[in-house]
């Protein structure tokens, strides 16, 4: 069986590889079913696209639920500082509200 949204990802992604939202999109599936891909485009899009908001989120969760616990606090810490500057408050108030919680979770 073929994941033909996968490979609809990939075509994208072939077409306009300086896209963040490709790479988005591309981590987001991966990460359902190759890790190892998955975390080499949140890595990527962390260092070419540093801007791009929407990764922080979803790649602190992902590293933090891999036990890569300092890259995932870096990564949050690094969201809401981007968040506050970009003047995004409701993705500054998510990542604030996960932040806390993965902070929540270490201590148990």
């Amino acid at each position: 069986m073929t994941n033909s949204l996968l490979e609809n990802l990939l075509a994208f992604y072939r077409e306009d590889p300086d896209d963040p939202f490709n790479m988005y999109a591309l981590a987001m599936e991966y990460a359902k079913s190759d890790p190892a891909k998955a975390g080499q485009f949140y890595n990527m899009l962390l260092t070419e696209h540093s801007a791009y908001l929407p990764t922080y989120y979803h790649a602190a969760a992902f590293f933090a639920l891999r036990d890569k616990v300092e890259q995932a606090d870096e990564i949050y810490r690094k969201g809401i500082e981007l968040a506050l500057l970009q003047k995004n408050n409701k993705t500054h108030q998510e990542l604030v509200r996960a932040y806390r919680n993965f902070l929540d979770e270490m201590d148990d």
